[in-house]
């Protein structure tokens, strides 16, 4: 029997089959033959996108540069590429992604289907740079799609969560290669309410973690620089070698957890590094952990997170994983959840051997009541009579993907009830 399982282990499936071409010729000839499809990327949504009992198809096979213009600093690459190959990728023609995230484990078709992002108040998601991208149909059809050709597919179809077809190449529109400096430190969370509406405008990008029972969270700024190299060095015990004690720490004893949050200050030190983006960028993230994001206009955000930790101390909530603060810039995608309006991105996380829901039940109404959009690619339990009002282009969207999927060829039971309620 097939086992699928995604980068959490919150959701398993046993497909029919899963296969992974290794031509354009050998996908076609797999979406040809079969009636009911879905397609994964590295699997590290938390969401039930790729989860399938079907045929699941993995574009592993399809991976690297397939074209590049100096002129332009775009990169038409696989869609199957994962943002950590792009080192590789991108270096030898002096490119770099404009933005990222910091996790970069994902397919770049992965990434861009589910608007995934990183933070700066300047900055968009990675599918608002995007430039173009070809498309295979349920018949087995290749259509470019960019500014000048089938430009409703291409406006409509950067956020489409794997429901109008399949990615097969990506143009990405990047910049020459740069250096960035990474500083974090610890910050008083009133010094954070005070001033971060400020501070979001002197750096590229700034972001904040914030803890249940801490009055300071962890900052970090990302900033161009001249400055020479000086890489993250390697330390024990590593943070994630910290987390995971904690998180199993609490889980067992969890009167300990205001105690071990409010040693913050023992765990981390300020910091300064300096290297190329795509270096900077990621994090590593070996502890495993479930995970409810959603976007909120820029000025709902703060006042969401104070209602959120309010209400978890008043619950004793048993998690000890911060909360992630960031922003993104407004886009013109019509499924992406920064359409038309720059956002505050609000994520919660829960260790994987604790019930996230304990938490995210607690969390999702007050996400909602502050006009939240969730991450497609992160835990919710929306429904389309919920997501449709959200999305002034939603039925643009659901006219154009019946148009190319008329027979639901894309259309797992968890994406029909999301979709087509």
């Amino acid at each position: 029997m097939n086992t699928w399982k995604n980068w959490s282990g919150y959701q398993q499936s046993a497909p029919q089959h899963i296969l992974k071409p290794n031509s354009i010729e050998d996908l076609q000839q797999i979406v040809q033959q079969h009636h009911k499809i879905r397609v994964v990327g590295a699997g590290h949504s938390f969401s039930a996108l790729a989860k399938t009992d079907d045929v699941l198809i993995s574009l592993d096979g399809l991976q690297g540069l397939a074209s590049y213009s100096a002129e332009k600093n775009q990169s038409t690459l696989w869609a199957g590429t994962r943002l950590y190959q792009l080192d590789d990728v991108l270096t030898p023609i002096n490119q770099a992604l404009i933005n990222q995230g910091d996790i970069d484990q994902q397919s770049l078709a992965g990434a861009i289907s589910t608007g995934t992002h990183g933070t700066g108040a300047g900055l968009p998601c990675l599918s608002a740079l995007v430039e173009g991208f070809e498309l295979m149909t349920a018949e087995g059809e290749r259509l470019t799609c960019n500014r000048e050709e089938n430009h409703d597919i291409f406006q409509l179809g950067r956020v489409a969560l794997g429901s109008l077809g399949i990615l097969t190449q990506i143009t990405m529109q990047n910049r020459p290669r740069y250096t960035l400096k990474e500083q974090l430190r610890l910050c008083a969370f009133d010094d954070i309410k005070k001033n971060l509406d400020t501070w979001k405008n002197q750096h590229r990008h700034i972001e904040f973690f914030g803890f249940l029972y801490s009055d300071q969270v962890m900052l970090k700024t990302l900033d161009e620089t001249d400055a020479e190299i000086a890489p993250r060095q390697a330390e024990f015990p590593s943070e994630d070698a910290i987390l995971t004690l904690c998180c199993e720490l609490t889980r067992h004893l969890p009167a300990l957890n205001p105690y071990l949050q409010k040693l913050l200050k023992v765990f981390v030190k300020p910091t300064t590094y300096v290297d190329w983006s795509n270096r900077i960028f990621p994090t590593p993230r070996n502890t495993r952990f479930n995970e409810m994001e959603y976007q909120l206009p820029v000025e709902q955000g703060m006042a969401c997170l104070e209602e959120m930790l309010w209400t978890l101390r008043q619950h004793k909530a048993p998690i000890f994983f911060p909360f992630e603060f960031r922003y993104v810039k407004a886009d013109d995608i019509a499924l992406s959840p920064f359409y038309q309006r720059d956002a505050i991105s609000i994520s919660a996380h829960q260790y994987h051997k604790q019930d996230c829901w304990q938490i995210f039940n607690l969390l999702e109404p007050i996400f909602q009541k502050y006009q939240g959009r969730p991450h497609w690619g992160k835990l919710h339990s929306m429904t389309q009579q919920q997501l449709c009002e959200l999305y002034p282009k939603w039925d643009d969207f659901m006219q154009l993907r019946q148009q190319l999927d008329p027979q639901q060829k894309w259309l797992s039971p968890y994406m029909q009830r999301l979709l087509l309620g």
